[in-house]
C-alpha cells in the first residue's frame, strides 16, 4: 500500500483521514486523535495533504510541512463539490482527496506565523471597533429615552455625554446617570484599546519595506498596507493585477450563457476584510476629489459624472488593487506625479 495523496479533514479533537494512491484507488480511511496526528504523518513517507482552508489549517500545514510533506490548502466551497450526498467526516475527508488531485484546483498559500500573527492584531482592532459603536450607539439609544440627543460622530457623541452628566437630576435620575458613567468608563478603555492596536500596526509598518511602499499609493494608509502585505500571498501567483483584483473579489459576478455575457455587482468572493479597506481608501480619494475637482484625473472626472458614487468607488478600489500588485511583483514606489494625492 503506497498512499500518495491524503484528504484531511481536521477539527478540534477528531481527525478523518482517507488516503489514496497513485491511480486515485482508496486505500487508507481512518480516525486519529489530536494527539496522535503528527506521530501518525511522521511514519507516513512524503505524500500529497490536502487540508480545508478554515481554522487552525494554517498551523497544521506549517507542522506537516516540517515533516516533509507537501501541504495543499483548498477553500471549503471548491470541497463541497466532491461530497458525495450526506456529509460526515469520511465524506469529507474523501472529498478533500479528490479535490486536491484535480490538475486544475486552485490552493490558498500557507500563511507563516507572523503573518498570522499580523493578522491577528488588525483582527482585534476590528473586534474592538465593533464594540465602540456597540457602546456609542447603547450610549445614545439610553439617553434619547430621556430626550437627549447629539449630533452624529466621536466629537458629537463626547458632547452629548457632557451633556447629560451636566443635567440635573429632572433630566436624568441618578440611576440612569450612574449607567452612562459606568457606560462612558468602558467606551474610553475601548478607545484606548484601539489606539494600543494602530500603534503596534504602525510600528510594524514602519519595519516593512513592502507595506510602506504600498501606503505611497492614494487611498492606502498604514492600515490597509500592513493587511495587504501580511493576507495577500507572492504577487507571482497572480498573471496580472486584474487577477489580483479578482482575488479579492472587486471584480462584476458574472452570469453568462449562449454567448451572451451578464454581468451584475462585484462578486465578494474574495477577502472581505481587505475589500472593505480599499473601498474605505478609495472613498476617502473621492471625498478628496470633490473639494478639488480640478485635479481629478480625467478618467475618473467621466465616471463621476456617469455612474453612482459607490459604483465609482468600487471601480477605483480595483484599480488601486491593481496598483498594488503591479509595485508587489515589480518593486518600486507609486509616482506621485501621475497620481491624485490623497
Amino acid at each position: 500500500m503506497q498512499v500518495t495523496t491524503i484528504g484531511l479533514d481536521i477539527a478540534k479533537q477528531v481527525f478523518q483521514v482517507h488516503g489514496a494512491d497513485e491511480s486515485g484507488k482508496p486505500v487508507l480511511r481512518q480516525r486519529i486523535r489530536r494527539g496522535q496526528v503528527l506521530d501518525f504523518f511522521r511514519a507516513l513517507d512524503r505524500c500529497v495533504v490536502g487540508i480545508e482552508a478554515c481554522a487552525t489549517a494554517h498551523h497544521w500545514a506549517r507542522e506537516l510541512q516540517a515533516l516533509g510533506h507537501e501541504v495543499r490548502l483548498v477553500p471549503p466551497s471548491y470541497v463541497k463539490a466532491y461530497v458525495k450526498r450526506n456529509k460526515n467526516d469520511a465524506a469529507d475527508a474523501e472529498a478533500i482527496c479528490e479535490a486536491v488531485m484535480r490538475p486544475t484546483m486552485r490552493f490558498v498559500p500557507v500563511k507563516g506565523r507572523e503573518q498570522q500573527a499580523l493578522l491577528m492584531l488588525h483582527r482585534a482592532r476590528s473586534l474592538v471597533i465593533a464594540q465602540r459603536r456597540s457602546l456609542s450607539n447603547a450610549i445614545r439609544a439610553h439617553l434619547a429615552e430621556f430626550g437627549l440627543i447629539g449630533p452624529q460622530g466621536r466629537a458629537g457623541l463626547q458632547r452629548l455625554l457632557d451633556q447629560a452628566l451636566a443635567a440635573d437630576n429632572s433630566v436624568l435620575p441618578d440611576l440612569a446617570r450612574d449607567v452612562i458613567v459606568s457606560l462612558r468608563e468602558q467606551l474610553a478603555e475601548t478607545e484606548a484599546r484601539e489606539d494600543a492596536l494602530e500603534a503596534r500596526i504602525l510600528a510594524w509598518h514602519r519595519t516593512s519595506d513592502l507595506s510602506r511602499r504600498l501606503a505611497t499609493i492614494p487611498g492606502i494608509g498604514p492600515i490597509t498596507a500592513s493587511a495587504i502585505a501580511a493576507t495577500a500571498p507572492d504577487a507571482a501567483q497572480f498573471a496580472s493585477g486584474r487577477h489580483f483584483a479578482a482575488w479579492i473579489g472587486l471584480v462584476p459576478r458574472q452570469h453568462s450563457s449562449g454567448g451572451k455575457e451578464r454581468l451584475g455587482p462585484i462578486s465578494k468572493r474574495g477577502d472581505r476584510y481587505l475589500r472593505r479597506l480599499l473601498v474605505t481608501g478609495a472613498q476617502s480619494v473621492l471625498r478628496w476629489t470633490q473639494a478639488k475637482p480640478g485635479k481629478r484625473p480625467a478618467w475618473l472626472a467621466a465616471m463621476i459624472e456617469r455612474r453612482p458614487w459607490n459604483v465609482v468607488a468600487t471601480a477605483l478600489a480595483n484599480k488601486t488593487a491593481r496598483i498594488a500588485w503591479a509595485l508587489m511583483a515589480r518593486g518600486g514606489t507609486f509616482k506621485t506625479s501621475s497620481a491624485v494625492p490623497a
